[in-house]
């Protein structure tokens, strides 16, 4: 008699792609295993403590309004909220937090054991078990087999992981725990393509040992804000401040005397590392003409001295490591904790999925995270939560759920990913995101929430709130559509901020267009619209002005990402030989069959496939 049932999905890794798969399938009604070397690592913040940030915080956002945990882990365990880009329009605000380590790794684990639909077990799976293309399963390293109708590997940094410090290095997911083997080796034989990607860390310190009054100090914001827009969570009451330190020429010279015993230098390290996070040896010699670089000093949370030198991310000696970051002023007498590594792990090109992150060569298996050549939290909580939700629809015999390129930034990341590949850790930007002005942070719930209750994700309560504050939002449209402003309410305000007068009554939704002029104005000029806008929340009425004041440039983009999806409505079989096609240019038939694109429109997208090919394929759909 096995020990195990027979599950729906086995999640294999438990890390942000791992929780999020497991908490969707298990949400979604499927019998979930979450298999993890550790199981007292769930969740763990392997690097910065930090979740969120330009771009990063849209998914993050995404992720809650869909029905994932990232958001309400976030708010809960969170010592910091920070809203960027604030000085720029709203496609730009990126909300970002400072978390507690360890209570954000506990709170997560809190999460997934309430879910009756989920079990756990601690033990490395060491092969997938395959037949006639098809995953039915794994096996454990102790030779266990858990049998199961899907598989999601979300295995982080930890196939094949080698950790580099200085000349040493030694085999290592993460500091303190052993890599995973056998499962790249059993892939190769089954014909996927694999790689090696670097990431690193910066060294631990004591924060008892660092003179703050030397740093510059970086508040959180005075009214902070929250990631859920579930009643859940609710912002900080108090906060902890993060500081700000630099190096200077003695920390670059001191590193530079460790720079031929640095892996990254002596080509000891094969894989490429992340381009916008490079190590401080690398800054140091991309950005010769610069003589310092900014560190951004941070606390593990609420009560631990532990701090994170965001910044100063390091493979060199120990020792050289030490020597330097005690030039840093307010470091002089710094103790560390441990530090800085490189690590070194195998990640498969993602071309090798379909947009619902199965994989092409074997049905049922899924991908998701840094196994896909991303970094960072987000993204890996991104694609953990599609993997799951669509693991447990292949289990429920319906369709996968892709999300667009104009719905959301998590359609920007997996359609990059599958469409163009990447050769080094692929991070998020809003500048990736053609419709940035559609996928805001703020209207996150507005694009997926339904969507999230539709396929059993978001829960009736979240929906219904949903659906509340969706017609709040209508009902301050329409006040501001039919309040008049008269240019004796307003044009005291406009002279005095050196405006053109009004000659006549408008109307509030017109006068919001002009950029100098802000809701909360109008409110202040027509008591009586104040007194009737006043009565709905501040979330509400944020909503509402910025619809009215970017609505031309919305429309504009929607018109725009309306024209381009149509090429999607041009489905291409799966079976369709690209290679018996002689008008398309070489490497358009090389990269189609590869990526075997379901539509036009995702053909379009694929590198190297030109609008001569997309024309040519017209034809044979006409045909």
């Amino acid at each position: 008699m096995s020990m195990f049932p027979n599950y729906d999905v086995i999640v294999v890794g438990a890390g942000h792609a791992g929780c999020e798969a497991a908490a969707a399938a298990a949400n979604m009604g499927q019998k979930t295993l979450l298999i993890t070397m550790n199981m007292g690592t769930i969740a763990q913040m392997s690097c910065n403590p930090a979740m969120g940030g330009v771009a990063k915080g849209q998914l993050v956002r995404e992720i809650d309004a869909l029905g994932g945990y990232s958001g309400i882990v976030t708010d809960k365990t969170m010592i910091q909220f920070r809203m960027l880009n604030r000085s720029k329009g709203p496609a730009m605000w990126s909300p970002r937090a400072q978390s507690d380590r360890v209570r954000f790794a506990e709170d997560w684990r809190l999460h997934l054991e309430k879910l009756p639909m989920l079990d756990f077990w601690q033990e490395m799976v060491r092969e997938l078990l395959v037949k006639d293309g098809r995953v039915y399963g794994v096996k454990t390293g102790m030779g266990l087999d858990v049998l199961g109708k899907t598989v999601i590997l979300t295995n982080g940094t930890f196939l094949n992981g080698l950790i580099h410090i200085g000349e040493k290095n030694f085999g290592g997911g993460r500091a303190a725990e052993k890599a995973a083997t056998g499962i790249t080796e059993q892939l190769r034989t089954f014909g996927f393509q694999s790689g090696r990607m670097k990431t690193g860390t910066p060294p631990r310190l004591d924060g008892r040992s660092i003179d703050y009054s030397r740093l510059e100090i970086q508040e959180g914001d005075t009214e902070p804000g929250k990631f859920s827009f579930s009643a859940e969570t609710k912002p900080l009451a108090e906060q902890r401040p993060c500081h700000i330190a630099y190096t200077n020429q003695k920390v670059h010279d001191i590193l530079s005397t460790g720079f031929e015993k640095s892996p990254m230098f002596t080509g000891r390290i094969q894989g490429l590392g992340p381009r916008y996070c490079p190590s401080i040896e690398d800054k140091i010699v991309r950005f010769s003409d610069k003589n310092r670089h900014q560190l951004f000093v941070e606390p593990e949370g609420w009560n631990t001295i532990e701090v994170y030198v965001n910044g100063f991310s390091s493979s060199l000696p120990e020792d050289v490591q030490f020597e330097a970051i005690r030039q840093v002023e307010g470091f002089e007498n710094v103790r560390m904790f441990r530090p800085g590594y490189a690590i070194e792990y195998d990640f498969f090109p993602p071309q090798q999925l379909k947009l619902s992150l199965e994989t092409h060569l074997i049905e049922g298996l899924f991908f998701a995270g840094q196994i896909n050549g991303t970094t960072g939290y987000e993204e890996a909580g991104s694609q953990g939560l599609m993997a799951g939700i669509n693991a447990a629809r292949k289990c429920q015999d319906l369709e996968p759920l892709v999300l667009k390129r104009d719905e959301a930034y998590i359609g920007v990341l997996i359609d990059d990913l599958v469409n163009k590949g990447t050769e080094e850790p692929y991070r998020m930007f809003t500048s990736r995101a053609e419709y940035r002005i559609l996928l805001r942070q703020d209207n996150a719930d507005l694009r997926l929430t339904e969507l999230g209750h539709q396929i059993g994700l978001a829960s009736p309560e979240r929906y219904a709130a949903f659906t509340q504050k969706s017609e709040a939002i209508n009902e301050a449209l329409d006040l501001l559509a039919k309040t008049s402003i008269t240019p004796d309410m307003i044009n005291g305000l406009l002279e005095s901020r050196g405006c053109a007068l009004a000659t006549q009554s408008v109307k509030a939704e017109k006068m919001l267009v002009r950029p100098e002029i802000t809701l909360r104005d109008l409110m202040d000029v027509n008591p009586e619209f104040g007194a009737a806008m006043g009565r709905h929340s501040e979330e509400v009425r944020e909503q509402a002005e910025i619809q009215k004041k970017y609505e031309g440039y919305i429309r504009k983009e929607r018109e725009q990402a309306e024209k381009v999806i149509r090429l999607d409505d041009f489905l291409l079989p799966s079976t369709f030989d690209y290679h018996k096609v002689k008008a398309l240019s070489f490497e358009g038939r090389e990269k189609l069959s590869r990526t075997k694109p379901n539509s036009l429109g995702q053909a379009s997208r694929i590198s190297g496939v030109t609008p001569a090919d997309i024309s040519v394929l017209m034809v044979y759909i006409g045909r």
